[in-house]
């Protein structure tokens, strides 16, 4: 992309930005709202002292709210990362709009999922009452993953070191510990692979007529799996900030490269310290080898680096961060130059 490029996008930004601020003062309307779950498998588990019973497992719950001119539009779902819950597209954690309220002003219909184990989504928690019940060794306990204050420090590329912010950050650093609040604990051990999230989004977007998949960290390639299992529902992929499958085999590039995906990633991918040092850049040149694998088959797919558009400071929290709605619009007008500007037929 050249320099006359950056600008163009960058600018058109800021004119968003100008119009959302106004927009947000108005009153927010809305066709419909309310929630359902995806998937869900009915296992049978062995109680102690009981007669076998039946329970449902690995069911992604999803929030949804249609604005009054949604049926212009691709639904947009939006899926949350590690330690998380979908709580990460709503108000920001200094009070700000998030994309869920912006995408919505916009005209999107969004659905927000929470990941199979997580949040009110279901999992098997068989394993877990076993040992309790002395009819599985300890060792076979999952791990329950809990992100440290310092560990999303580092991974959320606030700053060099714990407590010190980058010099441009564009997360509200200030309000970090209302970020601590939304992380939750991650029990995607427990889950099969593979993993249930994938093949519930795949039948989201069938279910929807059509849908953009977006993901986000630990999340950030689901799109794509769920596009391999199904991809006749998938109108476009939107993966921030993650590593990417390079390994994939040639049928499978074959149906990403029939679907726009865009890539994007923040700023300081290299300005961290200690043990997470190397991942944010070993995240960005596997991705670049995937986005070149999917042009490679014909395919249209970016990969979108914001310190290349002049946009610095930016964190992996991308939602979150101080400029989020002008992020929200660089996505948005992709979303209108490569998904509903090829014509997509939208849920009517």
């Amino acid at each position: 992309m050249n320099c006359q490029q950056s600008l163009f996008i960058w600018g058109v930004a800021g004119l968003f930005t100008v119009s959302a601020g106004a927009q947000s003062d108005k009153p927010l309307t809305i066709k419909s709202q309310g929630s359902f779950f995806v998937g869900g498998e009915t296992r049978t588990t062995n109680p102690p002292n009981q007669p076998p019973q039946d329970v449902t497992v690995n069911q992604m719950y999803v929030q949804y709210q249609e604005p009054m001119n949604g049926a212009r539009h691709v639904p947009v779902v939006m899926v949350h990362g590690c330690c998380l819950s979908s709580k990460t597209w709503e108000t920001t954690p200094d009070g700000r709009m998030g994309w869920n309220e912006y995408f919505l002003r916009k005209d999107r219909p969004v659905y927000m999922a929470d990941q199979v184990s997580r949040a009110r989504s279901g999992f098997d928690a068989t394993i877990i009452n076993e040992v309790k019940a002395g009819t599985a060794k300890p060792s076979q306990l999952p791990n329950v993953l809990m992100a440290s204050h310092q560990t999303a420090w580092a991974v959320f590329r606030f700053g060099p070191e714990f407590g010190k912010a980058f010099d441009d950050e564009q997360f509200p650093v200030k309000a970090a510990d209302e970020l601590y609040k939304q992380m939750i604990p991650d029990f995607n051990s427990v889950l099969p692979m593979p993993n249930p999230t994938w093949k519930d989004m795949a039948a989201l977007a069938v279910q929807l007529h059509g849908a953009i998949l977006m993901g986000h960290s630990e999340s950030g390639f689901f799109p794509e799996e769920a596009a391999m299992i199904d991809p006749s529902g998938v109108k476009g992929i939107i993966s921030i900030e993650m590593g990417c499958t390079t390994n994939l085999k040639p049928d499978q590039i074959s149906k990403l490269s029939k679907i726009p995906v865009l890539v994007m990633f923040g700023d300081h991918l290299d300005g961290v310290k200690g043990r997470f040092g190397s991942v944010w850049p070993e995240n960005l040149k596997t991705c670049a080898t995937f986005v070149k694998q999917v042009k490679d088959a014909g395919g249209n797919a970016e990969l979108m680096e914001l310190p290349k558009l002049g946009i610095h400071g930016n964190s992996h929290m991308l939602m979150q961060d101080k400029n989020n709605l002008q992020l929200a619009d660089l996505i948005l007008n992709w979303i209108d130059q490569n998904v509903e500007g090829k014509k997509v037929s939208a849920r009517r």
